[in-house]
């Protein structure tokens, strides 16, 4: 590769690692944001939150890595545009094709980085989450503990607490159990703390009182107890059947599918969507990185504007993955427009080596640039005018 070469493949990894890592932080926040309250109502640890809200983060890298990849060449692009080293390269004999090499050894990391992903990583990951959610919904632990909100554990038992500390103990605890139609019982505790063990789960009640309302009687009769316990495992829910969506397949199961798998009936299509988007997701990055480098990589004088360079490569890659979903969503009824998607893909890199071979210099039309000039003109007149 040389020094000029390593010298670029390190300079863009670099730019791509702080663009992805980025990236997806951002997304992470806004997606984790949603579950904030299986720390604050649920009682659990930092730890536990970022590990499962963690779990999402493989399937945004899938997505966001590609981006990163053309934002990282662009990036790097500009700059030795910018200090005219493109130029002094192009001068000095550099073939583009040995410019191009660090980007393409750059674009294969980033699509086995994909690829790996894809293939296990980001459906491993929906999965766990899955697991974890289909745990808490039949977890009634889980479920009853929501301060501030009166819970119906079931017909006639009420549950309610004001607030719960981090440690995982109840502040004002009331349990209703109007279950019996002779009796009425009324459990009022300052605290309450939820056990685990091998006989189930149950709520231990400590400085408390228990009224006691027997059918005929007009006054409760009234008991003050230091602790007391009320078993929880007779409301827990059995071992629920798991059925993973199309995304949370993995790939081999997307390529010989269990034919007498109730969703893969239902939904023949949606699997042959999926495993065609997910065989093509290593090769979008080869495609972007033609693309930015088409529209980029020329030798520049620092009069000529990049603008509408960088305009040309963002246009090509949205239109490249644009065409990518579009074949996606309409691949679900219609199988041959799948195809659709492979030939824009290969299209693209063919179309772009051929340019870049050829050292062609792509250049927006005349008029174009005309027009864009005379309307900033216009808007530069008016906005002085006001």
């Amino acid at each position: 590769m040389g020094s000029i070469g390593s010298y670029i493949f390190r300079t863009t990894i670099g730019a791509f690692l702080v663009v992805l890592v980025s990236l997806t932080a951002v997304i992470w926040v806004t997606q984790a944001l949603r579950d904030i309250d299986l720390m604050t109502s649920q009682g659990q640890t930092v730890l536990v939150f970022i590990g499962i809200t963690g779990l999402i983060i493989p399937l945004l890298v899938m997505v966001i890595a590609p981006l990163a990849l053309v934002v990282a060449i662009s990036h790097v692009l500009n700059k030795l545009s910018t200090d005219s080293e493109i130029i002094v390269m192009n001068a000095a004999g550099m073939a583009p094709w040995r410019l191009f090499r660090p980007y393409l050894a750059v674009a294969a990391a980033v699509s086995l980085l994909v690829g790996a992903i894809s293939i296990y990583f980001a459906p491993e990951g929906l999965r766990q989450l899955r697991r974890w959610l289909t745990e808490v919904r039949t977890d009634l632990v889980t479920n009853i503990v929501q301060p501030g909100r009166f819970v119906s554990i079931e017909r006639g038992l009420t549950f309610h607490i004001r607030a719960r500390q981090p440690n995982g103990q109840l502040l004002d605890v009331m349990l209703d159990d109007q279950r019996n139609d002779k009796e009425r019982i009324t459990l009022l505790a300052e605290h309450g703390q939820i056990q685990k063990n091998q006989q189930g789960s149950f709520l231990v009640l400590e400085n408390g009182t228990m009224q006691l309302q027997k059918s005929g009687q007009r006054d409760p009769e009234i008991v003050t107890f230091g602790a007391n316990q009320f078993d929880l495992s007779q409301f827990a829910v059995g071992p629920q059947t798991i059925s993973y969506s199309v995304r949370e397949r993995y790939l081999w199961e997307l390529l010989w599918p269990n034919k007498d798998d109730p969703l893969y009936q239902a939904q023949p299509g949606q699997f042959r969507a999926e495993l065609h988007d997910r065989i093509l997701a290593p090769l979008y990055p080869f495609a972007f990185a033609v693309i930015a480098y088409v529209f980029l990589g020329a030798p520049r004088t620092t009069r000529q504007s990049r603008g509408w360079s960088l305009l040309g490569a963002i246009g090509g890659v949205a239109l490249l993955r644009l065409v990518g979903f579009t074949c996606t969503v309409f691949g679900v009824q219609f199988p041959a427009i799948l195809s659709l998607e492979y030939v824009a893909v290969i299209a693209t890199v063919a179309v772009g080596y051929t340019a870049i071979a050829r050292g062609v210099i792509i250049e927006p039309p005349i008029f174009l640039i005309d027009l864009a000039n005379t309307i900033v003109e216009r808007f530069t007149r008016r906005a002085v005018a006001t």
